[in-house]
């Protein structure tokens, strides 16, 4: 009975792919980090088994709020703490820490600050400080070498990575076509590609861009929207609704692929080995729908 309790109240916050691109690990609101093999997933041969974890195991005593892999760990990130995982070693279940070389880890959290990490040390080396209120998500822009953040006080900040100093503030939720005051100004996905920035929550999902810091459209979706992508030329988005919406630049919403949990946390693609080429949603359920083609889900992995 308990454990059909938690099954029924669960919820997958994060997802992550092995460099490999072979295995899936996803975190709960429990603590909990699940590894899934694709290879047995999508394989012709597979059974109901082969839709359950190689690996379950605690990682934090609250919600895995983050999952991140490098070309060697999976670093997980809960309520105070980050976590290295051993891709090679993770079958073994063995801790181990930090070691991955010439990489820096972007942390934002509940202090309001961005905090940078030589992995290799384990060190905080730099502090970026600007927000108002707590950071919900963090990207980087590689070509310029700019972090773009998003918080609770409604600002999408631009950071110069090779200084630490701001470049620019957007207040979204200041422009008229983007507010939404009914559902709050905090910024809650962020994404990039080249000079363009996807970013919502609170305001309406929007693009932007990044020359002119102006948005060029605006998506007529309900809700809040938790993670967008951009992909080939679709903005892939999910939040409140059991759906994925398929998104034009233009600002048309050209499809909604239901999914099987009521509202969606976290949405990953998984580009890099194209014989495990799917993407996979997660949300208000023990269940993690697969897309093999991303027009329909093809089955779901299972807590």
């Amino acid at each position: 009975m308990f454990i059909s309790l938690q099954l029924l109240h669960m919820s997958v916050f994060s997802q992550s792919f092995s460099p490999c691109g072979r295995f899936l690990a996803a975190g709960n609101n429990y603590g909990e980090i699940a590894v899934f093999s694709l290879s047995a997933a999508l394989s012709p041969d597979a059974s109901e088994a082969s839709q359950k974890p190689i690996l379950n195991f605690t990682a934090h005593d609250g919600p895995v709020f983050s999952l991140l892999s490098t070309d060697t760990h999976l670093l997980s990130a809960g309520n105070g703490e980050i976590s290295a995982w051993s891709w090679a070693e993770l079958i073994k279940k063995v801790r181990i820490s930090c070691s991955v070389n010439d990489n820096s880890l972007i942390v934002g959290g509940g202090d309001n600050n961005i905090h940078i990490m030589d992995m290799e040390t384990g060190i905080f080396k730099s502090v970026l400080k600007g927000h108002t209120d707590y950071i919900h998500c963090l990207c980087f822009k590689e070509r310029e070498e700019e972090i773009l953040s998003g918080g609770e006080d409604g600002a999408v900040r631009i950071w110069d990575a090779r200084t630490n100093r701001p470049v620019h503030c957007i207040e979204v939720f200041k422009y008229e076509e983007c507010a939404r005051p009914q559902f709050g100004k905090w910024i809650s996905c962020l994404a990039t590609d080249s000079d363009w920035m996807l970013c919502g929550g609170g305001p309406s999902l929007s693009l932007w861009h990044l020359r002119s810091m102006s948005p060029t459209s605006v998506f007529p979706l309900p809700g809040c929207q938790r993670e967008a992508v951009f992909y080939q030329d679709l903005i892939m988005s999910v939040g409140e609704g059991p759906h994925v919406s398929h998104c034009l630049h233009g600002g048309t919403v050209k499809a909604q692929i239901p999914c099987t949990p009521s509202s969606l946390n976290t949405l990953a693609l998984n580009l890099k080995n194209s014989e495990h080429r799917v993407m996979t949603v997660g949300g208000s359920s023990h269940q993690i729908d697969v897309f093999t083609n991303f027009s329909y889900r093809a089955f779901s992995l299972s807590f």
